[in-house]
C-alpha cells in the first residue's frame, strides 16, 4: 500500500512586485496553512517524506505543516519538479519514488493538484483550494505502477472555519 497526501500552497499575495516562484504567503494563507496543518495533525499519521515545490508559497506553506509535525526544516526535500502546474511532472516524479517510501506529501500547486486528486483518487473535486489537502490511498507496492486509488481525505479550509 502506498498513499499520497497533496497539498496546495496557502494564499499567496500578488502585491509585490517578484517573479512567480517567490510571491509570498498573506496572512489568510498562513493562517488557513496551520488551520488544515492542525485538522490533519489531530488524527492522521505524518508522512515519513515530506517534499515541496521550491516556490516560495509552497515552501512556507510546507514550514508550516512541518512545525505543527515538530519535525525541523531539515526533514524537507525541496524538489524542482514539484514546480509544475499541469501535473506530468508531479506524476513523472512520484512514479520515480523508491518503493521504499510508502506514504509521502507533497506541497505544490494547482492545476496539477486537482488534475492529480482527480486521475487517481475515487471522488470529483471541481477544485483544490489553497491550502486544501488531498490524502490518496493506492493498493500497489510499487510507484512505476500508480493507478487510480481511493481518496482518503479531503480537508478544505473554509470548512475548518
Amino acid at each position: 500500500m502506498k498513499s499520497i497526501v497533496l497539498v496546495r500552497h496557502g494564499k499567496s499575495s500578488w502585491e509585490f512586485n517578484v517573479p512567480d516562484a517567490q510571491r509570498p504567503l498573506k496572512q489568510r494563507g498562513i493562517k488557513d496553512a496551520q488551520l488544515v496543518a492542525n485538522e490533519f495533525f489531530k488524527s492522521h499519521k505524518i508522512p515519513s517524506q515530506i517534499f515541496s515545490s521550491p516556490a516560495n508559497r509552497a515552501h512556507s506553506t510546507c514550514k508550516i505543516f512541518v512545525q505543527t509535525f515538530n519535525l525541523s526544516e531539515n526533514s524537507i526535500s525541496i524538489q524542482d519538479d514539484l514546480y509544475d502546474f499541469g501535473g506530468e511532472s508531479v506524476i513523472n516524479f512520484i512514479k520515480n519514488l523508491p518503493n521504499s517510501y510508502d506514504d509521502i506529501m507533497i506541497f505544490g500547486h494547482n492545476h496539477a493538484f486537482t488534475s492529480i486528486a482527480n486521475i487517481f483518487g475515487d471522488k470529483f473535486i471541481e477544485n483544490v483550494p489553497t491550502s486544501g489537502l488531498i490524502k490518496l490511498k493506492f493498493d500497489i507496492d510499487n510507484w512505476k505502477d500508480l493507478k487510480q486509488g481511493t481518496t482518503e481525505l479531503i480537508i478544505i479550509p473554509k470548512e475548518l472555519k
